[in-house]
């Protein structure tokens, strides 16, 4: 029972929502917990094996081969012999011609000279000559058992080798880069996400105290009404904002709960509350042109460049010859590893071979990979135009933006006291009710805008950081 309970503990520890989660612990969890992040970082890990595979091709190839065979094909069965430095006389026959020759022999009776003379009988040559030898035609089924090691290296290929493994570190940290890019995606929806919620939460707050406003307003008038300052209408005016009010209530907590969903899904773990975070982040001031070189997609364009230069070179590599060298040792037997060393055999040779007409094709690819260079020059070039551009516009903005929330802040005060001034002109009988509501929709609408003009403050601070490689900051 006690296990089951501890079980139960930990298991509701493990799925309990965090709270009063800070901006600091939640970017985090979204290093430690984002699937995307992870993905991305998997990617990155997979260009780096792409480019020990790169790196290996220089070391060569080592191979051991185990054949075991049965044949008796008359070629196959002469060749495992000679493998297997085995192969006798016999195994070409010589019994069968012996034994013509000894026929010859015995019809000469003994007299050499006679049997000379039978041997230069163009007959008796071609007779002999002539015979199938069985054992040479018709072996016995043999087994076959070879053990070989062979190893081949790459001597020379032309800076090929070369380029193809600085081609695969480029990509490695391609791949790098795009892990940097994604992770300041979702560093930056975070943020955002944060100050969206702090935000939604100033708003639920605001729209209470006006919620309570209206409370007050509504018994203030059922009070006149009662003493016949005021009608009917004028109860359901404010009855009819008041459920305006809390419509508002309704959607910004609906608003809430779904920042709070998708904060959950970026760290990967329930949130149920979060610490107000610093009202007014601070934006990067430095001067756009050393902005620019610091931008990630800057740095990815600019490795485009190098790899696309590797690439001609590459191409390049097609007009020159590639010698490699090559090594063989081994022992072949029809018994698995009998008399290995006494039956071993080796073999080592140099191969040279140089394309000297491929109709074509390598002046193509040559020709293809230099314009491929010179497109990248011009994104290259494009891109840091456009960063540029796109830093001056988010600089701008943020401080438009700042100007608008002084402005907009002012307006709200202002929205605040004149509601309450109508208010009071409406106990004094002086405004009716419908001015007073008219009033309070207004402050409404500034404190709207004044916190959609916050956010979006905020969502221009942090969009221009995520653009930034922190590492060279």
């Amino acid at each position: 029972m006690r296990r089951l309970l501890l079980i139960a503990a930990v298991a509701s520890f493990s799925f309990a929502s965090l709270e009063h989660l800070s901006l600091s612990k939640a970017i985090e969890l979204v290093k430690k917990n984002n699937r995307e992040i992870k993905i991305a970082q998997l990617k990155e890990k997979i260009a780096s094996f792409n480019t020990k595979i790169a790196e290996s091709y220089n070391l060569g190839q080592l191979d051991l081969t185990l054949n075991a065979l049965r044949s008796n094909d008359s070629g196959n069965v002469f060749g495992f012999k000679l493998q297997s430095r085995e192969a006798t006389f016999k195994d070409f026959g010589f019994s069968e011609f012996l034994g013509g020759v000894g026929q010859a022999l015995a019809m000469a009776q003994g007299d050499f000279n006679t049997f000379s003379q039978m041997m230069k009988d163009p007959n008796m040559q071609a007779m002999l000559l002539n015979t199938a030898p069985h054992d040479l035609n018709n072996p016995k089924a043999r087994n076959h058992f070879q053990t070989k090691l062979s190893y081949m290296v790459p001597l020379y290929t032309g800076l090929k080798l070369t380029m193809y493994k600085r081609i695969s570190k480029a990509m490695e940290k391609m791949s790098h880069l795009d892990t940097k890019k994604v992770l300041n995606e979702k560093i930056y929806q975070t943020k955002k996400t944060f100050y969206d919620i702090s935000l939604v939460e100033e708003y639920i707050a605001n729209l209470k105290i006006l919620k309570k406003n209206m409370d007050r307003l509504e018994e203030i008038i059922k009070s006149f009404k009662e003493e016949g300052y005021a009608k009917e209408t004028d109860v359901m005016e404010v009855k009819a904002k008041k459920y305006e009010v809390l419509s508002y209530l309704n959607q910004a907590q609906l608003n809430r709960r779904l920042a709070y969903q998708y904060l959950s899904f970026l760290i990967g773990e329930e949130v149920k509350s979060i610490q107000k975070p610093e009202e007014n982040p601070p934006f990067l001031t430095e001067e756009t042109s050393k902005l620019v070189p610091k931008t990630i997609d800057l740095e990815k364009v600019a490795l485009a460049k190098k790899i696309t230069r590797m690439n001609v070179e590459l191409q390049r590599s097609e007009y020159k010859p590639t010698i490699g060298a090559f090594g063989e040792y081994g022992s072949s037997d029809n018994v698995p590893l009998n008399d290995f060393f006494d039956k071993d055999f080796y073999t080592v040779g140099a191969q040279l071979k140089w394309n000297l007409f491929g109709g074509g094709k390598r002046e193509a690819q040559v020709q293809k990979a230099k314009i491929e260079h010179l497109k990248v020059n011009e994104q290259y070039a494009l891109a840091k135009r456009g960063l540029a551009l796109k830093i001056d516009q988010l600089k701008t903005a943020i401080k438009s933006k700042e100007y608008d929330i002084k402005a907009q802040s002012a307006q709200y005060e202002l929205a605040k006291k004149i509601y309450q001034m109508y208010v009071g002109k409406y106990k004094e009988g002086l405004e009716s009710i419908t001015n007073v509501l008219i009033k309070h929709a207004e402050e409404i609408q500034v404190l709207l805008k004044l916190l959609k003009t916050k956010t979006e403050r905020t969502q221009k601070i942090f969009e221009l950081e995520s653009l930034i490689d922190k590492e060279s900051r």
